[in-house]
């Protein structure tokens, strides 16, 4: 179903839009002038917006400025107090599982029911079939308001040159709309094999991100030195999916903090999920911060799809739901992203790769509020830093005018409803939100 935009932009390259509101988080010092300050009212919400005009000239942000600045030879366009967030950045996904529920469902919703169900599955990832699951997603997240994404792809033996071929085609065919990253996925084991050190290979040539799963064993740190080894011969990023388990003794997270500090490992390394760091006690959280903290590894949180597969047993409500600690991991100053992970596949059975779903979602599940604070920024600035993208999920005078427009005016509001009439610029340019049908992929999936 189309549903229009709840504004109309000028088919022009210079106009304003004025009476907006901008959350203070998006906004830094190069910004922030003297009047713009005084127009940052208390809020008895506990949501610090900054009154604003923001002017676009040929596809680039010129001025934020205060209300009734706006020229008054230019074009305007009145967002009555509707708020302005940059684009969106999707730092962990798995386009490659994508959209396979009907296929391939998950029938008792545990984590190992989606692996068996996903190795089932995996005898249809031809590289067409990979293409156009894959292209669905970037179609969902860009329409929603995506700008960039990282897709973990699984990785095993021939799957690799398939995927990777797949993955590097649809980077080139998206490269103006989406920055697509790769990162392989595979136990951490593969790698001391030589089909492993031919998969790092094979993923410097593509400009990938070395990846993997780190699963509790006796030789975890064997593994990790032969990961962050071949990772600094390529000059790679890693990123790895840490602790998915409601299990205290998983320490994952802290054993791959304690490789990179004694491999003096310089590049960047992200970790998802570190669920298990729910059921720790104080003293093994707070040890294992402090690495996380002096190794400086970013942490991507996925709440939906850990809500989902963890504590899950018949005819029991869950009483643990493996959401990490968000609130802990951003006191010590650790970078910390939220993100989107499966849609639609044996692992998360809903989503759309929508950012505002997964920063609403996360708020409500983690109390990532009262006040909302700089949260925001783990869907937009934060994942693109930890993706080392310098131009993108930001709000700044001569940055691209990538821009998603809601008519929400608060971020009760924002949060309260799904905001599907939400307006998506690109360097200026408002874009089509219309959806992809899932009837896209009937062929595919055997629907009827």
């Amino acid at each position: 179903m189309t549903i229009a935009p709840f504004i109309t932009l000028p088919d022009t390259d210079r106009f304003w839009l004025v009476n907006a509101r901008i959350p203070l988080t998006f906004l830094d010092a190069t910004v922030l002038h003297r009047d713009l300050i005084a127009a940052l009212a208390a809020s008895p919400w506990l949501e610090n917006l900054v009154a604003a005009d923001i002017a676009i000239d040929a596809g680039k942000i010129a001025a934020i400025a205060p209300l009734g600045t706006a020229a008054a030879a230019q074009p305007t366009v009145d967002l009555a107090q509707g708020l302005v967030f940059p684009c969106f950045v999707d730092l962990h996904t798995h386009l490659d599982k994508g959209q396979t529920w009907q296929r391939q469902a998950n029938l008792d919703g545990t984590f190992h029911g989606a692996l068996k169900a996903v190795m089932a599955d995996a005898a249809h990832w031809t590289a067409d079939d990979l293409y156009r699951r894959m292209s669905f997603g970037l179609k969902c997240a860009y329409a929603h308001g995506t700008q960039a994404m990282r897709t973990h792809c699984d990785a095993f033996d021939d799957m690799a040159k398939t995927v990777f071929a797949v993955a590097t085609q649809l980077r080139q065919d998206w490269h103006t709309r989406i920055t697509l990253q790769t990162a392989c996925l595979v136990s951490l084991d593969y790698y001391l094999t030589p089909a492993g050190e031919a998969l790092a290979d094979l993923v410097a040539d593509a400009g990938g991100i070395l990846g993997g799963v780190a699963y509790a064993s006796e030789d975890l740190d064997t593994q990790l030195d032969r990961l962050f080894t071949l990772a600094a011969e390529r000059n790679l990023a890693i990123d790895l999916h840490v602790d998915e388990s409601l299990n205290p003794a998983d320490q994952g997270l802290r054993h791959i903090a304690q490789t990179k500090l004694r491999h003096d490992f310089t590049a960047p390394v992200v970790c998802g999920h570190c669920c298990s760091l729910s059921v720790q006690s104080a003293a093994d959280v707070a040890k294992t911060l402090a690495l996380v903290k002096a190794a400086a590894i970013g942490v991507v949180s996925l709440p939906m799809c850990n809500l989902f597969l963890q504590g899950r047993q018949p005819h029991r409500t869950p009483r643990y739901r493996g959401v990490t600690l968000l609130h802990e991991l951003q006191a010590q100053g650790i970078p910390v992203a939220i993100s989107s992970d499966n849609c639609r596949d044996p692992f998360y059975a809903y989503g759309d790769h929508d950012g505002l779903e997964v920063l609403t979602q996360s708020a409500r599940i983690a109390h990532l509020d009262r006040p909302i604070g700089d949260w925001p920024r783990a869907i937009t600035q934060t994942p693109a830093e930890l993706m080392g993208l310098t131009d993108v999920g930001r709000l700044g005078l001569g940055l691209s005018a990538d821009l998603v427009l809601f008519k929400a005016r608060s971020f009760n509001e924002l949060f309260a409803r799904p905001q599907s009439d939400r307006a998506v610029l690109r360097q200026g340019r408002a874009i089509d939100t219309t959806l992809p049908d899932y009837a896209e992929l009937d062929d595919l999936l055997g629907w009827g």
